[in-house]
């Protein structure tokens, strides 16, 4: 089976690490991307470079998925490590392992702690947790790869904790517009659900809190889907059995073909494969579906599951977000609905798209106000984050008649990071230890020298990045800070997409002209040519 370009990347980016010495590294490709055809063929070159590898995860679908996808991709079996399966004594040098049943101290302790050359996480973002720390720390020596969706900001802060590094990361944007993935349209439903009175627990809601919650907006909610959903192949997601399984009814009872699955149907798998061949057209879940089952003919997903965690949004809506072009499917549909909360900021469609949480509320507000209308998760971005950038604009105007006045020689790094366009730069939050450390004293002269003002960059990881930029514009023949500085102050705007020769022959005609701007330049409508 030949590797698609990223996941190739990604494969090469992943041994790169380790042999940099990096052993515990991590890769996140979002849902129905083929992380786990990547990690079979990483398994694959591990296994011919001598390693005994070690597939860990917490469910057993996934672990069943596992060793069927390495069987099918590379022709290599696997040994089980799981209840009363054991690896030890098989020839197989691949394991899928429990880590229920390997955190165990007396199972554990039965393995050498060289045993393992290589440890592969599956749905990584569990890894925190003490029993897969466990298992880490018996086999100290091995290297480790972490696989995971798109997490959460704050998921990515605490797996830093874990992994040193972060080996290659292909984000939901460009999986859809290289077309490995479905586009997304999301609608805001205006209906205001009322989660005040929702405890918390562990971060987010408290399931039986959101279960009542919920129930005295089921029939309001099923008279929005039927605007919405009667002929697609829709996922529901809700917080409790009881409520998902009430809810299939209430659907039934306004025309639609509904089931229900839960952890305890004996005959899921039968209503999953009754779901896939349009025996119904609805499949209502508490959260069952979230991991190790794929149906790329969903074309709609809804959530009445509200939550702040954004990989579990990123999870549910993953559902339907893989291709299906035999069935006719040329994009999922999305409903978000209104949820009402002072408390936290929950996850809506700009999650899955907005790196920048500047950009992602102005998207979720743009849409609120667009309610009703199914709108591209692309072009909202898009629009939200031009008005961002205005807005910043705006803010950064005052700002710099503020410099002005003060007659700063250096350039605000709002100002390089505006001047430049740099959204990545903007919108960055250090995820690893070395980088929410304060800027060394040596970056922090080395900015100063390359004329921007390190007073206002909080981190080293955000001084490395801007310098690793300066460094680039200047191989590129890029507007140095100094010339944008000088320009931008005279009305100049966006100095820093200029090439260095364009400004430095400005700066030379106004200097040649007693510093003032010849009268056929407008500096508002000038562009550097």
């Amino acid at each position: 089976m030949q590797l698609r370009p990223y996941q190739q990347e990604a494969k090469d980016s992943i041994f790169q690490q380790w042999e940099n010495g990096v052993h515990k590294t991590l890769l996140v490709l979002p849902t129905g991307c083929g992380k786990t055809i990547v990690f079979a063929k990483v398994t694959e070159q591990c296994v011919q470079n001598g390693d005994r590898v070690l597939i860990l995860a917490h469910r057993g679908e996934l672990l069943d998925q596992a060793a069927d996808k390495i069987a099918k991709s590379t022709g290599l079996g696997c040994a089980t490590e799981k209840a009363e399966q054991s690896c030890l004594g098989s020839w197989f040098r691949i394991t899928v392992g429990s880590v229920q049943s390997l955190m165990r101290e007396k199972r554990l302790g039965r393995f050498p702690t060289d045993y393992f050359d290589t440890i592969i996480i599956d749905e990584a973002h569990h890894c925190i947790s003490d029993g897969y720390q466990r298992v880490l720390q018996h086999f100290t020596d091995a290297k480790v790869l972490g696989v995971t969706a798109t997490p959460d900001r704050g998921d990515m802060k605490n797996l830093g904790t874990v992994f040193e590094s972060l080996a290659y990361e292909y984000t939901l944007p460009k999986a859809i517009k290289e077309g490995y993935l479905s586009p997304i349209k999301a609608v805001t439903i205006p209906l205001q659900v009322d989660l005040t009175g929702v405890s918390v627990q562990s971060g987010d809601f408290k399931l039986g809190d959101l279960g009542t919650a919920l129930d005295p907006y089921l029939e309001g909610i099923a008279e929005e889907m039927e605007k919405y959903c009667s002929n697609k192949k829709t996922v529901v997601f809700l917080p409790l059995v009881k409520t998902s399984q009430k809810f299939r009814d209430i659907l039934n009872n306004h025309g639609f073909r509904a089931a229900e699955v839960n952890g305890d149907s004996k005959d899921r798998a039968q209503i999953l494969e009754d779901f896939d061949n349009d025996k119904y057209n609805v499949l209502c879940n508490s959260m069952l579906l979230t991991e190790g089952w794929d149906c790329p003919s969903v074309n709609c997903i809804v959530v009445l599951r509200p939550t702040k965690v954004r990989s579990l949004y990123c999870q549910m809506v993953g559902r339907g977000t893989r291709l299906s072009p035999e069935t006719g499917k040329d994009h999922l549909l999305l409903l978000d609905f209104l949820w009402h909360t002072e408390r936290h900021e929950l996850c809506h469609p700009a999650s899955l798209i907005c790196e920048n949480e500047e950009v992602a509320k102005q998207m979720t507000s743009n849409m609120e106000k667009d309610a009703g209308c199914p709108i591209d998760i692309e072009e909202a971005e898009r629009a939200a984050a031009e008005d961002v950038v205005a807005q910043r604009e705006e803010a950064l105007a005052k700002q710099l008649a503020e410099m002005k006045r003060r007659k700063r020689k250096l350039v605000d790094p709002l100002q390089f990071e505006m001047s430049i366009q740099a959204e990545d730069l903007s919108g960055y939050v250090p995820a690893f230890g070395w980088e929410m450390a304060p800027p060394s004293e040596k970056q922090v002269k080395t900015l100063e020298k390359l004329g921007i003002l390190p007073d206002q960059i909080d981190n080293a990881g955000k001084a490395a990045k801007i310098l690793d930029r300066l460094d680039k514009r200047r191989t590129e023949g890029l507007t140095t800070p100094k010339q944008i500085r000088f320009l931008e102050s005279r009305g100049f705007q966006h100095v820093g997409t200029w090439q260095f020769d364009n400004a430095k022959k400005l700066i030379d005609r106004i200097a040649g002209n007693g510093w003032r701007i010849p009268s056929d330049i407008n500096p508002a409508e000038y562009r550097g040519v």
